[in-house]
């Protein structure tokens, strides 16, 4: 596991509010308990981002955006051949939940169906986010979950 860590650089009073984001990303093998550790910083990040930015973060936020967080580590634990990264950024606007991992398949997404069993995680996804993308890149594939916060 490797966490990194980044917020405003120093010197710049209030930073640039269009360039500058609170940044947290970390590695996960895979191993049993990745997916609350992925929580838990995830966690530390959203009080780090009402701390340091304002951030309006109303326990429905919070809730939607510690979902997203499983829902998007999970799939990558079930469904890649690798190590993944979990990556979050932030301002006092918006925040984004990134996935890279290595598999190149892009998600399925299905319409809502209660008695399908399973497939149920991106669906999720796609209804507590603002906006979601998909794409491969050169590692594998990257999903990003966008949340717009209230002011």
């Amino acid at each position: 596991m490797n966490e990194q860590v980044t917020s405003r650089p120093a010197g710049r009073p209030g930073g640039d509010r269009l360039t500058d984001v609170l940044h947290s990303a970390e590695v996960f093998d895979g191993e049993p308990g990745c997916i609350a550790q992925a929580r838990a910083l995830a966690d530390r990040f959203l009080v780090r981002l009402a701390a340091e930015w304002l951030a309006v973060l109303g326990e429905h936020t919070r809730s939607d955006l510690m979902l997203a967080v499983s829902e998007l580590v999970t799939n990558a634990d079930r469904y890649s051949q690798g190590p993944y990264l979990l990556e979050l950024e932030g301002t006092a606007e918006r925040v984004s939940v990134t996935v890279y991992d290595s598999s190149t398949a892009l998600p399925l997404f299905y319409s809502p169906d209660p008695t399908r069993p399973g497939g149920h995680g991106m669906e999720i996804v796609v209804a507590l986010c603002d906006r979601l993308t998909a794409e491969r890149v050169p590692v594998g594939k990257r999903i990003r979950a966008e949340f717009e916060l209230s002011s």
